[in-house]
């Protein structure tokens, strides 16, 4: 199940020759009524690779903050410009929550901006009640009894509404599924607000500028097209997500990925993993 929550998006194929032995549990579970403004799921990974090689998993950076919470501790990653990698070997898990853009806005009462490509521990922003988090991870393996355990910890802590938090999770959301918003100025034209406005909003409630959302969110389409297998017309890719030019989209993209589309293209599927997912 998935609780109403939406396909995932930016997850990179391996890289060709990559193992793709092992077990592996993805599971993504939408967040009770009281935090659907603030939390945009939660998020459950578990692995059991003994007996294999180490694995690189790869994901493109999405406009949230994330706490994560496995073993070795928790931490409250703000947004990552880059693409995101781990090493996953041996046995283990981690259990994360996904804060909506701006729902992380009203715990944290600065700018998430000054999160960006940093990671803090919760006693920073809850204090030492954070110390209860670890029980998500220590007290059961199970899916729904660690969701109900970080919610519980985050419904008892919410602050108070934020009209303008809510606001700006809207856009983002719209700049996600609405190909025709490719610039700040359609952004600006459609909420009837200044680019400068949005400037200081974004980075205020989400943490990065409109600018970076808009591109992003355009590369995770640019992946979901060429995962899709089809024969691709790169130069009409390019236009269609509000590139000048193939050339641009290409540079862009491999500075993201990390290899051109075409060789992304190429990429092998992992098709000997077996995966036990709750939701995709």
């Amino acid at each position: 199940m998935n609780g109403g929550v939406g396909k995932a998006r930016g997850v990179l194929r391996p890289a060709p020759g990559a193992p793709s032995t092992g077990l592996f549990h993805h599971a993504r579970i939408a967040p009770p009524p009281a935090l659907a403004g603030v939390v945009q799921h939660y998020w459950i990974v578990r692995w059991d690779l003994q007996g294999g090689p180490p694995q690189l998993r790869e994901t493109l950076p999405h406009p949230n903050v994330h706490l994560a919470c496995d073993a070795a501790g928790n931490r409250i990653h703000g947004i990552h410009t880059g693409r995101f990698s781990t090493v996953l070997e041996g046995c283990g898990g981690v259990f994360g929550v996904k804060f909506r853009p701006g729902g992380f806005h009203g715990f944290l009462r600065q700018p998430v901006s000054v999160l960006r490509n940093r990671s803090i521990a919760p006693e920073q922003v809850f204090g030492t009640v954070a110390a209860e988090l670890a029980t998500i991870v220590q007290a059961s393996p199970d899916d729904e009894h660690m969701v109900s355990l970080a919610s519980d910890f985050l419904v008892t802590r919410l602050p108070p509404p934020d009209a303008q938090a809510l606001r700006v999770g809207e856009m983002v959301d719209a700049i996600a599924i609405e190909r025709s918003l490719r610039t700040l100025d359609d952004l600006a034209t459609r909420w009837s607000i200044t680019p400068r406005t949005l400037q200081r909003l974004f980075n205020q409630y989400v943490g990065i500028g409109p600018k970076w959302v808009i591109n992003r969110y355009r590369m995770h389409e640019a992946l979901e097209r060429v995962d899709a297998g089809k024969p691709m017309d790169w130069t009409q890719l390019a236009l269609d997500l509000g590139y000048f030019d193939q050339a641009h989209f290409i540079r862009d993209f491999k500075a993201l990925v990390g290899c051109s589309p075409v060789g992304y293209a190429r990429r092998e599927a992992s098709g000997g993993v077996r995966l036990n997912r709750k939701s995709e």
